[in-house]
């Protein structure tokens, strides 16, 4: 039943150039796989990015402070190696030694309504986030069958999802697509719900 999901994470990491890829239901719940993997003391955010990279961290009580940085097409999240390329797109993209999260929401290069996807290149880290990202279970097996030893969440991408993404892929992978940057973000440490920090 998995299958198509298999397959889109093999098109995705074949274009960045990664050497694993594991889907999810949206990049902000790749970020936040990664950020419970790695367990960072504390973090830095851009002031001009999208509202869920905080309230992520609020979510998981893991302080942070603003940073005013002109980003282009990607950022680091400051003090961890996990990058949110929720905007980028770009052929042999992947950078090494990171956990890249990518976004395929309708506003992306790559449109599917919802879905990201986290990649990397640590077979460890691959093997837990895979299991962290559906209900801490083998995605490749009934659960029922499993006798499930870790914690997980309920962020995988559906099988539909990943077949709308075999297809469009196609449509796009050798299209140029948008160049994002921080200009492209208001000020959100500036908003009501983030005051305070």
């Amino acid at each position: 039943m998995m299958q198509q999901v298999h397959q889109f994470e093999n098109v995705i990491k074949e274009f960045y150039n990664a050497p694993y890829a594991i889907a999810t239901d949206c990049c902000t719940h790749a970020i936040e796989l990664c950020l419970r993997y790695i367990k960072p003391k504390y973090v830095s955010c851009p002031k001009h990015t999208y509202l869920s990279v905080p309230m992520t961290f609020n979510k998981l009580n893991i302080p942070y402070l603003w940073d005013d940085i002109a980003w282009s097409d990607y950022y680091f999240i400051g003090n961890t190696n996990i990058v949110d390329g929720a905007v980028y797109w770009k052929k042999n993209g992947y950078i090494r030694n990171t956990y890249m999260c990518l976004s395929f929401q309708f506003k992306k290069h790559l449109k599917l309504g919802r879905g990201g996807m986290i990649l990397l290149d640590d077979k460890k880290a691959y093997d837990t986030l895979s299991k962290m990202r559906i209900d801490g279970r083998d995605i490749d097996i009934p659960w029922a069958e499993q006798d499930i030893d870790m914690m997980g969440y309920h962020y995988y991408m559906t099988p539909e999802t990943a077949q709308k993404g075999i297809e469009e892929f196609n449509k796009v992978k050798d299209t140029t697509a948008k160049s994002w940057s921080y200009d492209d973000y208001p000020d959100i440490s500036k908003m009501k719900v983030f005051n305070g920090k």
